[in-house]
């Protein structure tokens, strides 16, 4: 095991320099040594939205255009945004100076590129003998990788400029002449990296031979830190965001109500991902857990606080809730058919052919004798291809779908008697219906489907009664 860390910083905290650089480089978590650590930093905020399609609403950015139809002007429309929208951060944080003028060479070199390569391959494209489909996978992957390239030339320029001797460590493989795998690029770029007196800053993109964004899609920057977590052999990985990993979002439950988990396992950060509030990718953690890394989630804007250290063997003290989430927008997909019993897996194949066909998000399902009910994370216009794809699938069945929301409860250990008798309480007195409810034999949390109406009324009951009334300042614990 290595005497650095590897440390990821978010978007949202990449895009106030001033925070970083004083809370995070100049304030190192656990150490007075300015080194021994290795930055993987994501595009600013908003960035990858406009450069491929807003995460959360679908809206189209420039990969999204160009894919939908290349021949029109929307994609070329979205590049200037990007490039005006790029150019007024470095604006913002260069001033007007030498160091400006150097950004601003660096990133128009290659949106210049990007652009022409797109250029060129609308024009190849439009012969008959080419298929654009086989190619949008590397648009996808070039496009994401200028948002890292960014942010991390941007960041290590800045340091330089504030008496850190920082390196720009470039992992997206722009204008490389050899493909090679994921960790070898790793290997290959940190090889003469001295860390006892560099500080690297690495993309958060990295271009491998098989792609990267293939496998991981948005999840790629906290796959790239987790292997080079892994290959250098961190004494510890450590995520920055604007917030605490708490209890519960203190917007909801009120800041004096919510409280910093502390201490968790990998297994409630699976939960969590599975929630869409990925404290981790799940595959990005499973490299750190099998490793041996501990994972420590910290709030840029709190540098005291230790945050909340992530492990694979801990268990809580006593059965405890740790923090109530949950996921509204979530849509509810019933799939009926007199014909299902007997022949369930079937048409359980046949729907989930669909799904990950369209790579719709599965939170949960329901199975009984005659339907199976999927709730899926998924844009609304992900939910109409899936209503259609399903009807031409299965002509005689009736699907019905609806917006939900989905509450849970989420813990290292849940293993105790009255536990769940205590959520149902507690939603049942607030008026709520619980449309489906969800516990597996693991018991590391427990999944509430209610209307998305009842979504906030549902969290603040459930942290009031599982959480605030047993011991608040802590993850609660029932006794066993």
């Amino acid at each position: 095991m290595g005497q650095h860390s590897v440390d990821k910083i978010g978007g949202t905290s990449m895009s106030d320099y001033r925070s970083v650089r004083d809370n995070i480089i100049f304030k190192p978590a656990g150490t007075e040594d300015l080194y021994q650590r290795i930055f993987v930093v994501s595009a600013y905020g908003g960035i990858t939205d406009k450069l491929l399609e807003h995460k959360k609403s679908g809206d189209a950015g420039i990969y999204a255009h160009f894919a939908k139809d290349r021949n029109q002007s929307g994609w070329r429309e979205a590049f200037e945004d990007v490039r005006t929208t790029m150019l007024d951060i470095n604006r913002d944080l260069f001033g007007e100076s030498e160091l400006l003028a150097e950004a601003n060479d660096f990133l128009v070199a290659r949106l210049d590129q990007a652009q022409e390569a797109l250029e060129d391959l609308s024009r190849l494209c439009s012969h008959g003998h080419f298929s654009i489909d086989e190619h949008l996978a590397t648009v996808r992957e070039m496009l994401a990788s200028l948002g890292e390239a960014h942010s991390a030339f941007n960041m290590a320029h800045l340091l330089k400029r504030d008496g850190v001797n920082a390196v720009f460590v470039d992992l997206t493989g722009w204008n490389a002449s050899v493909h090679m795998s994921l960790d070898e690029r790793i290997v290959e770029s940190f090889k003469d990296v001295d860390l006892a007196t560099q500080l690297p800053i690495a993309t958060g993109y990295a271009h491998s031979e098989t792609g990267l964004m293939t496998t991981f899609d948005r999840g790629y920057s906290e796959m790239t830190f987790s292997r080079i977590a892994v290959l250098t052999q961190a004494r510890e990985a450590i995520i920055h965001k604007e917030f605490h990993l708490s209890s519960a979002d203190p917007r909801l439950v009120g800041e004096d109500k919510a409280v910093p988990i502390g201490r968790t396992n990998y297994d409630v950060a699976d939960q969590l991902a599975n929630l869409g509030m990925e404290a981790i990718h799940p595959k990005a953690a499973k490299g750190l857990r099998q490793s041996k890394i501990a994972l420590r989630v910290k709030n840029t804007f709190e540098p005291e606080h230790t945050g909340t250290l992530i492990t694979g063997d801990y268990i809580s003290d006593a059965p405890c809730v740790e923090i109530i989430a949950g996921s509204r927008g979530v849509y509810a997909v019933e799939l009926f058919d007199q014909e299902m019993a007997g022949e369930i897996d079937s048409f359980d194949m046949g729907i989930l052919n669909v799904l990950n066909q369209l790579g719709a998000h599965i939170i949960a399902k329901d199975i009984n004798a005659n339907s199976i009910t999927h709730y899926l994370a998924v844009n609304l216009k992900t939910l109409k291809r899936v209503m259609r794809m399903l009807g031409e699938e299965f002509p005689e069945a009736d699907i019905n779908q609806r917006k939900v929301a989905i509450v849970s409860a989420i813990g290292s250990d849940m293993k105790t008697t009255g536990m769940l008798a205590s959520a149902v309480k507690a939603i049942s007195e607030q008026n709520i219906n619980v449309i489906a409810m969800h516990q597996s034999m693991r018991q590391v949390d427990m999944q509430f489907v209610v209307d998305e109406e009842d979504y906030e009324v549902a969290i603040r009951s459930l942290h009031k009664e599982l959480v605030e009334s047993h011991n608040h300042g802590q993850a609660i614990c029932l006794a066993s």
